[in-house]
């Protein structure tokens, strides 16, 4: 009865962050989802409280990362990026996506999946407006390589921390492990949106504007962001945990930034989202989750990879992919396993969110951040996306997996 019940609070907090009753905001719904399961002990405070100890490199990296970007947005990079993009475009629809797409899985890749949610997607808003097309297709591009290019690095998704912790593969390891995994990822994403889009992609306006010249303090705020890059790239090939460098790092290049314009430090704090903290939460043990795991991984090797991909993957949909990267993580270090499963897990993880909003952290962002501009978009329309483009690069992602591992 206990885990129905941690099941239908948690599902039940996932959809009222979605559809915002009363206008309340989305991280007041999770926080009062978590603070309910512990009221009603379904969750032992002692679990709890480990929990969020376990989340700290998590918090730590999405702090450092949301100032990082609050950074680069409010010094136009994001937009900087976005206009090069729309002029590059030169009146092609085509090409309009497929640069946006390539600007969305650079961001990814070296900013998180995170940032490209939070910042990327207005800027990319404003420069579809400008090219005076449809933004369906170019929204949802910002939504699907946050997941779909999520795991080129150890730094592009928090859940990368959350599911290998202190089992973190050495830098050049995790390329070889998950980059032939990643391009297809990229690749298969790329042509499935194509197609979903095919009939919303219009021809952009000819009257393309010049690109602004980038902000001294824009420059600035770029560099630093590629020298958090570096950082974080030398503290995942020595094995250390990323959220302190990421945050300590971040602090420091908004500290030069901030005293070389001479500007207010709260201007920078105020509009970082802190409220997506709470977001970060886990749904409690989730021990079915669990059995179906251990069941599946009993099963010969290929089987077993594409049946724990797809369970994870799926279930990402169901509960969040953070509290589920903990118990798949956790499942993964208390049972003698074949090293693909950790693969398959890492993979369906960030890529099973594809399916739905609810899915990770970043999409649930893109819908906030969407919001913010003041559209509507729909879970049922990222659904129908969800349900052509997932499903398909999930299978294909998970046999590169294999392929690789052989």
């Amino acid at each position: 009865m206990a885990h129905i019940l941690i099941w239908i609070i948690s599902a039940a907090s996932i959809a009222l962050m979605l559809f915002r009753p009363f206008g309340i905001p989305e991280a007041v719904w999770t926080a009062a989802g978590a603070l309910l399961l512990c009221v009603l002990r379904l969750i032992p405070l002692r679990l709890a409280g480990h929990a969020v100890a376990e989340g700290l490199d998590v918090y730590l990296f999405l702090t450092g990362m949301m100032l990082l970007s609050e950074l680069a947005k409010i010094h136009g990079v994001f937009d900087w990026l976005a206009a090069i993009a729309v002029k590059h475009g030169d009146g092609s629809s085509a090409r309009l996506f497929t640069l946006i797409y390539c600007v969305g899985t650079v961001v990814t890749i070296f900013m998180s999946n995170d940032a490209t949610a939070v910042v990327l997607t207005p800027a990319v808003l404003t420069a579809v407006k400008r090219a005076r097309v449809k933004p369906l297709p170019y929204l949802l591009i910002c939504a699907l390589i946050a997941n779909a290019a999520s795991f080129v690095l150890p730094i592009s998704n928090p859940a990368n921390l959350v599911v290998f912790h202190s089992a973190m593969p050495p830098l050049f390891l995790w390329l070889a492990m998950f980059a032939l995994p990643s391009i297809v990822s990229i690749t298969v994403t790329y042509l499935l949106l194509r197609w979903y889009c095919r009939d919303e992609m219009s021809t952009p306006s000819e009257e393309a504007e010049a690109v602004p010249p980038l902000s001294e303090p824009g420059k600035v705020s770029l560099i630093g962001i590629l020298s958090v890059a570096v950082v974080l790239l030398a503290a995942s090939a020595l094995k250390l945990d990323l959220g302190l460098p990421t945050c300590l790092a971040s602090l420091v290049i908004a500290a030069i930034v901030l005293i070389r314009e001479r500007s207010n430090p709260m201007h920078v704090i105020r509009d970082v989202s802190w409220s997506v903290l709470p977001l970060v939460k886990t749904a409690g043990a989730l021990e079915m989750l669990h059995g179906a795991l251990l069941q599946a991984m009993q099963w010969p090797v290929a089987i077993s990879g594409l049946a724990v991909g797809g369970i994870v993957g799926f279930s990402t949909n169901l509960v969040n992919n953070l509290p589920l990267g903990l118990i798949a993580g956790a499942t993964l270090q208390t049972a003698p396993f074949h090293p693909i499963l950790s693969k398959a897990v890492l993979i369906a993880v960030d890529l099973g969110p594809n399916l739905s909003i609810a899915g990770s952290l970043a999409t649930i962002l893109w819908l906030i951040a969407i919001r913010r501009e003041g559209m509507h978009f729909s879970g049922w329309q990222f659904l129908m996306a969800g349900m052509i483009v997932m499903p398909i690069s999930l299978l294909f992602t998970l046999g590169a997996a294999l392929i690789g591992a052989h």
